[in-house]
C-alpha cells in the first residue's frame, strides 16, 4: 500500500501565509512554512546571561513532554566524542553551565551538523516544539530546518518515511517543511552571540495533525573553525491532547553565587556533585575569586577585550587525574583531588584557572583570519606567572634551584616559564606579559615579540636566565 506523507490538510492547494512573531529578547529569526492554510509561528529566545531558559514568548522546557516518549534516531552525522548521547535532548534535564559538553548533545568536530528523526510511535497533533541551547559563543545559536512525516497509511504496520542523504532535500521525498530556524546575530558570521538560546515553534489548533515523525536538520552555526555545532540542552514537543507538561526543575541546592566587589562580575560555585565542600568554598573560596578574578582582568589587557562576566566554578568526580581545568566561562574543580589539598595547592589551583578563562586565547581562531596559534608554554607560563608572583609570591612555588639551573628550559611550562617570565619581567621589560597576553589573544604571537621587547632573542633570554640562577 502506498505510504501518505502529508502532515493534517498539507495535501490542500491553498495560498501559504508566513508569520513572523519575535520576541523582545529576539536577536534573529527566520520562518519559512510549507503548510497549506498554516499559520507557523517561531519565536527566538537569546539571553546573554544565564537566566534558567527564561524568556519571553518562549515556553519553559519540559520534563515530561511527547519527545521523552518517542524513539530518536541519528540518521545523518555523528555526535562528538565529547558529547552527551541523543537522549539528552529528551531526558529533561538541563546543563548547569555554558560548556557542559556531557550535559548536551552535539555532532562531531568539524562536521555540518547532521539529521535527527524523532519517531512517536503514534499519530499526534504538536501544539507546540521547543528548541533550547546553551555555550558561551559560536555553539550556542540554533540553526536548523524542521519537517514533519505522517505514517503509513494502514497505522497498524507504519513504515518509517524515506529518509534522504545529506545533499538531497527532504522535500523530494515526501516530507513536508515547517519551519527554518536560525538564532545567529546579524554580526559578523564568525562572532554568533552566545548565551543561552531558545526557540518555541507554534501552528494553529488544526495544521500540526496526525504528525508521526518530525525531522530536524540541523547546520553548524559557523565554519571558521571546528567549533561551529551546536550544544543542544533539551528539545520538546507538546502533545495538543496529553496534559500539560511539567517544567524541569533546576537543582539550585549547594549553589554558592556571589559577586565580585563591584558587582561587574558574577560568580557561581556549584558543589552539587561534592556537597562536603560547600562549607569550605563558601569560607574559603569565594574570597578568593572575589579578589582576584578582577585583578586578573586587570592584568591581562587587550585593545577591545571584554572578559566574561559570569564565571561557574564547579567540583566535578569524573576528572581523573586532573586538579582543574577551564573552558570558556567554566572552572572544572576534581572533587576528590581538591579534598587533599584545601590547605595546600587547592587555592593556587583555581586562580591559575581562573586565568585560562580570561585569557581566551581559542577566540582568534574565530575571529582572525590567518591567526597563529599560541604556543602551550606561554598560555600555561602566563596562568602560573600570576598565580607564582601575584596571588602567592610568599610560597616560592616556582624557585628553580641552582642544582636545576642547568636543565631547566624556557618552554617547559607552567612553574619553570612562569620563573623566567619573573625573570624577564624584572630585568628587562615589565610589560612583556601584557604584550605578550595582547598577542596571543589576537592570534598574533611571534618570538619577534621578544626581540622588540627587550632587545634580544628568547634564547638569548633563556641563556642569560640560566646563568643568573646558576649564580650563588
Amino acid at each position: 500500500m502506498e505510504r501518505s506523507l502529508l502532515v493534517g490538510s498539507l495535501a490542500s492547494e491553498y495560498q501559504l501565509k508566513r508569520h513572523f512573531r519575535v520576541s523582545l529578547c529576539v536577536i534573529a529569526c527566520l520562518v519559512m512554512p510549507s503548510f497549506c492554510l498554516a499559520e507557523i509561528n517561531v519565536t527566538v529566545g537569546v539571553q546573554r546571561e544565564a537566566t534558567g531558559f527564561v524568556f519571553e514568548g518562549v515556553s519553559t522546557p519540559a520534563a515530561n513532554d511527547a519527545g521523552a516518549k518517542a524513539n530518536w534516531t541519528l540518521t545523518d552525522g555523528m555526535a562528538d566524542r565529547n558529547s552527551g548521547s541523543v537522549a539528552k535532548l529528551f531526558d529533561g534535564r538541563l546543563p548547569d553551565e555554558a560548556d557542559q559538553p556531557h550535559e548536551n548533545f552535539f555532532f562531531q568536530l568539524g562536521d555540518d551538523g547532521g539529521r535527527i528523526v524523532v519517531d512517536f510511535g503514534r499519530s499526534i497533533t504538536i501544539k507546540e516544539i521547543s528548541s533550547f541551547s546553551w555555550h558561551p559563543s559560536s555553539r550556542a545559536p540554533q540553526v536548523y530546518t524542521l519537517y514533519a512525516a505522517a505514517a503509513a497509511a494502514d497505522a497498524s504496520a507504519p513504515t518509517f518515511p524515506a529518509l534522504p542523504n545529506r545533499n538531497d532535500a527532504p522535500t523530494d521525498l515526501g516530507w513536508r517543511e515547517i519551519a527554518t530556524v536560525d538564532t545567529r546575530t546579524n554580526s559578523k558570521p564568525s562572532e554568533p552571540v552566545g548565551g543561552e538560546h531558545g526557540v518555541t515553534i507554534t501552528a494553529n489548533a488544526t495544521e500540526l495533525t496526525n504528525v508521526w515523525y518530525l525531522l530536524f536538520d540541523i547546520h553548524q552555526t559557523e565554519s571558521t573553525d571546528s567549533f561551529g555545532n551546536t550544544f543542544y540542552s533539551e528539545i520538546d514537543v507538546v502533545d495538543a491532547d496529553a496534559p500539560a507538561p511539567k517544567p524541569i526543575e533546576l537543582d539550585q541546592s549547594k549553589l554558592t553565587k556571589f559577586t565580585a566587589a563591584d558587582g561587574a562580575y558574577r560568580f557561581t560555585i556549584d558543589a552539587k556533585e561534592a556537597p562536603d565542600l560547600a562549607e569550605w568554598a563558601a569560607k574559603e573560596l569565594v574570597p578568593v575569586v572575589q579578589k582576584w578574578y578582577p585583578v586578573i582582568v586587570k592584568q591581562l589587557p587587550s585593545d577591545g577585550f571584554q572578559p566574561s562576566r559570569h564565571v561557574l566554578l564547579r567540583f566535578r568526580n569524573d576528572m581523573g587525574g586532573v586538579p582543574a581545568s577551564a573552558g570558556g566561562e567554566t572552572v572544572n574543580l576534581n572533587a576528590p583531588w581538591f579534598r587533599g589539598e584545601l590547605d595546600r595547592e587547592a587555592r593556587g589551583a583555581v586562580v591559575h584557572e581562573l586565568v585560562h578563562v580570561v585569557q581566551q586565547y581559542d577566540r582568534a581562531s574565530r575571529t582572525t583570519r590567518n591567526s597563529v596559534r599560541t604556543p602551550g608554554w606561554i598560555v600555561e607560563g602566563i596562568a602560573d606567572y600570576i598565580r607564582w608572583y601575584g596571588y602567592e609570591p610568599q610560597s616560592n612555588g616556582a624557585e628553580v634551584s641552582r642544582q636545576n639551573a642547568d636543565s631547566a628550559k624556557y618552554d617547559s611550562s607552567y612553574r619553570v616559564t612562569a620563573n623566567f617570565l619573573n625573570w624577564v619581567t624584572v630585568n628587562h621589560d615589565k610589560e612583556i606579559v601584557k604584550k605578550l597576553n595582547a598577542a596571543a589573544r589576537e592570534g598574533r604571537y611571534d618570538d619577534v615579540i621578544w626581540v622588540n621587547s627587550t632587545g634580544k632573542s628568547v634564547e638569548e633570554l633563556a641563556s642569560l636566565w640560566k646563568r643568573a640562577l646558576a649564580k650563588p
